[in-house]
């Protein structure tokens, strides 16, 4: 299917979170893309917009879709195990009109992806009930698992990683939009 139907469209306005997929140079890139649900728009049937967060300060799949513009979205709604699979084609949009839209916090991020949809379909729920991935019984304590620091230490052995966790709540925080 080349556009969306009103089921396609009801997924991606209760979805709080994303997959962006891009190619580019360097390879492939798949990233989190997340806010309120309904953050990605529904332009009309065959376009989406999707802002671009402040994230990590790499913007890997920007430089991507400047060079290929062919991206893969997988939207996810929270306790469904049904996930929408979406490839299609990407522009970025500085337009001040669009980009209001995203305002939080008095924060309008700098840029915003066009989406021109060239294949979408309902991905079936087989992974996700194997993985039982909303079942909370199931969910991990957050500490044991190596920190963000301590990710990041394990790649550069000198990086401090206890000041980077002491500060990183608050850091997320204030940097969030």
């Amino acid at each position: 299917m080349t556009s969306l139907t009103p089921e396609y469209r009801a997924l991606i306005e209760a979805s709080p979170f994303c997959v962006l997929a891009t190619a580019g140079e360097g390879g492939l890139d798949a990233t989190p893309r997340g806010d309120p649900a309904g953050f990605v728009d529904v332009l009309d049937d065959r376009t989406l917009l999707m802002p671009d967060r402040r994230g990590n300060n790499r913007i890997d799949s920007l430089l991507n879709v400047v060079r290929d513009p062919r991206v893969g979205l997988l939207f996810f709604v929270p306790g469904v195990n049904e996930t929408l699979r979406l490839n299609g084609r990407a522009r970025i949009t500085a337009d001040a009109g669009l980009l209001e839209r995203y305002a939080m916090d008095g924060k309008t991020p700098r840029t915003a992806l066009v989406i021109t949809i060239e294949a979408v379909y309902f991905q079936c729920s087989r992974a996700l009930h194997r993985s039982k991935l909303w079942d909370a019984s199931l969910h991990r304590i957050r500490t044991e698992l190596p920190s963000p620091g301590q990710m990041l230490k394990g790649a550069q052995a000198s990086f401090d990683a206890a000041t980077y966790d002491a500060a990183l709540d608050a850091r997320q925080k204030s940097t969030l939009y």
